[in-house]
């Protein structure tokens, strides 16, 4: 694989990712949560990347350290891709657009938000726009099958049919710990699926 490139900024995706940290829409929304919390957008893009990661949305680690996926989801993540944190954060061959750019918070039992759908109704066709190049997606999730494919299906449904959009978009299910369980009930993925996936990002970073 060759080292990785220099990670500068180009087009238009720049001064739009500052348009995004900048976003204050969901504010009071926010501030409603249990959690009570300011909006912090994480936007970690650059035009020229090659590979989208479509996330949720940040969790709380995520919003402390405004880092995505700077969690054991973000490393249960780099292991099913086959690479390391070096190579995940080059913004110009990684490019990770959530489906909300702000953690959403907790409800008053504790359990996460779902991403605010004006978010991604606000912001993500420019994203896409300003991305341009992108040969691989990765959909992690419903909202971003939803949003990415159009389907309704269940998670388990189109992940397990990944096949159907495969080299070019791979649906995955959340890599939380939660899902521990199903990836046990569901060894397929692990042997099948995850193996395809290195291969195809091996192949798109060594093209760049």
């Amino acid at each position: 694989m060759k080292p990785p490139s220099r990670n500068v900024e180009t087009g238009i995706a720049a001064p739009l990712a500052d348009e995004i940290r900048a976003c204050r829409i969901c504010a009071d929304r926010f501030a409603a949560t249990a959690t009570a919390h300011r909006p912090r957008p994480v936007a970690w893009f650059r035009s020229g990347a090659r590979i989208l990661v479509a996330g949720q949305a940040p969790g709380a680690r995520v919003h402390a350290s405004g880092k995505p996926f700077d969690d054991p989801s973000g490393a249960r993540l780099r292991d099913w891709m086959g690479i390391g944190r070096d190579i995940f954060y080059d913004q110009s061959r990684v490019a990770v657009v959530p489906m909300a750019f702000c953690f959403p918070g907790y409800n008053d039992r504790g359990a996460d938000l779902p991403p605010p759908p004006v978010c991604a109704q606000t912001w993500h066709d420019r994203v896409m726009a300003a991305l341009g190049g992108i040969e691989l997606k990765l959909l992690i999730g419903g909202h971003a099958h939803r949003w990415h494919l159009g389907t309704r299906a269940k998670v388990s449904d189109t992940v397990a049919n990944w096949r159907d959009h495969a080299p070019h978009v791979f649906p995955l299910p959340h890599p939380s710990w939660r899902n521990t369980g199903w990836l046990k009930r569901n060894p397929w993925f692990e042997a099948e699926l995850v193996p395809a996936l290195q291969a195809r990002v091996r192949e798109v970073l060594d093209d760049v």
